[in-house]
């Protein structure tokens, strides 16, 4: 295959994104805060790209030839463009013992809310049961099975 101009035009193109494009795009640099937690960012990236291109033809007058020996003659005119999107996704907390994701859309916070329901759940028993400790501290009533 010979080289054509578009050739070129999509190698540099490609060469481009890749040279923008890493590891630490999507997982980028973690950070460090003052009481030791590091704290990693995570993000979603999209990218694309387009090229194109077409040769003119200038002769006015009937092809003389064949169409390798016009081609070759004829100029090239290309373009190419090309987007990225970093979105970010999460962060991941490292820290005090524990690995935390804390995803950044709204939607996860239904996720989150039912992750922190058995820790709200044992809370509201933690404080009932101080309520009834401190109301009534002189009698306590035990059953066991045969009870019943």
């Amino acid at each position: 295959m010979s080289d054509h101009p578009i050739d070129a035009l999509m190698k540099t193109t490609m060469e481009s994104l890749k040279d923008m494009i890493d590891v630490n795009t999507i997982v980028g640099d973690a950070v460090e805060t003052p009481d030791g937690t590091i704290i990693i960012p995570i993000s979603r990236v999209t990218f694309g790209f387009a090229a194109g291109g077409g040769e003119i033809n200038l002769s006015k007058g009937d092809k003389k030839g064949t169409d390798q020996e016009s081609s070759q003659s004829m100029p090239f005119a290309g373009g190419s463009g090309a987007g990225v999107s970093v979105q970010p996704v999460a962060f991941m907390v490292v820290g005090q013992g524990q690995i935390r994701l804390l995803p950044v859309t709204q939607s996860a916070m239904l996720e989150r809310i039912i992750d922190l329901t058995p820790k709200l759940l044992e809370e509201i028993q933690n404080l009932f049961s101080k309520g009834k400790t401190a109301k009534k501290p002189q009698s306590q009533i035990i059953t066991t099975g045969n009870d019943v």
